[in-house]
């Protein structure tokens, strides 16, 4: 996927908009994620990892009206340059989240990975800090598998979200295991 931006120019431009730490540990989160997602798929890794820095870009713009998320986002990369290939990527996101894209419309295999690993983030995230260490290195797949059938830990997290790993070919285990991975190898940059 042709994205228009390099990662370096991408970490400048999210450090533009984004000053809130937790948005920017949650957007630094989902970068690797779907790069460790793009590796294991065979996919772009560059691209992909932009698509999950980039995807929350309007975010603090748009904190108070959630129905402008995805957007504001647009106006934002296109004059940055962006492609409109990852321009619609990110917008995919927002997918049957807000009144402005009632019905998700997500399809392609980065798209499903987007949604998916973007939202794993918040559960892995939530067991980190349930722990008494909370430390990301430990938390347990198996733990996580538990917490997925759990409503009422991290309500907010869609569960069916992250199940769109199924689309792009991963079991849940797999999909946890990844994300897991990705997020412990960047802890001590996070906190966590």
């Amino acid at each position: 996927m042709q994205t228009g931006i390099s990662i370096a120019d991408a970490r400048e431009l999210l450090k533009k908009y984004i000053k809130q730490t937790n948005t920017l540990n949650h957007c630094r989160e989902s970068e690797v994620v779907m790069a460790a997602l793009a590796e294991r798929l065979g996919e772009d890794q560059e691209s992909w990892a932009i698509a999950g820095l980039l995807h929350d870009l309007d975010w603090e713009l748009v904190q108070d009206d959630v129905n402008e998320h995805g957007v504001k986002v647009q106006e934002l990369l296109r004059s940055e340059g962006v492609s409109e290939e990852l321009i619609s990527v990110i917008v995919s996101h927002v997918g049957g989240l807000t009144s402005h894209y009632p019905e998700s419309k997500r399809e392609s295999k980065i798209e499903h990975a987007l949604a998916a690993g973007e939202t794993v983030t918040g559960l892995i995230f939530a067991s980190a800090l349930v722990n008494p260490e909370k430390k990301f290195e430990f938390v347990k797949v198996s733990s996580l598998r538990k917490k997925m059938k759990d409503k009422g830990f991290a309500a907010k997290v869609n569960r069916d979200v992250i199940m769109e790993c199924e689309k792009i070919g991963l079991t849940i285990d797999e999909f946890l295991e990844i994300s897991l991975k990705a997020m412990q190898a960047i802890a001590k940059e996070i906190g966590l």
